[in-house]
């Protein structure tokens, strides 16, 4: 069954420009870092409006939960995490950031 690990938040107005040089930063860092990501089945980034500008929603897909909370583990020790964490923060309205964790219940079509 597979996991999703939906992340949404808000990049400040002023800080989209570096918001969007972030993001290929950490692409590049995910493809250097195949080790560190590879419980990760997909990682996609979406922009979306719903009334405020600059929305974002990432969607971390894993085989299982404890493909999921093996890699949290992982990452959360990992060197670069903090720092990508604390430059992440940053560029965000923090009061909007959420993580939800999905599973599928069945399919419609």
């Amino acid at each position: 069954m597979t996991i999703s690990m939906i992340a949404t938040y808000v990049v400040k107005p002023e800080k989209m420009g570096e918001y969007m040089s972030y993001t290929k930063k950490c692409e590049a860092w995910i493809k250097s870092r195949q080790d560190l990501f590879k419980e990760a089945k997909s990682i996609k980034l979406f922009s979306h409006v719903t009334g405020s500008f600059g929305g974002f929603v990432e969607m971390w897909e894993f085989e299982s939960l404890s493909e999921m909370e093996k890699w949290i583990v992982k990452y959360m020790k990992d060197k670069d995490y903090a720092t990508y964490h604390t430059e992440f923060m940053a560029l965000i309205v923090p009061e909007t950031y959420s993580i939800n964790i999905w599973t599928s219940v069945g399919e419609l079509r």
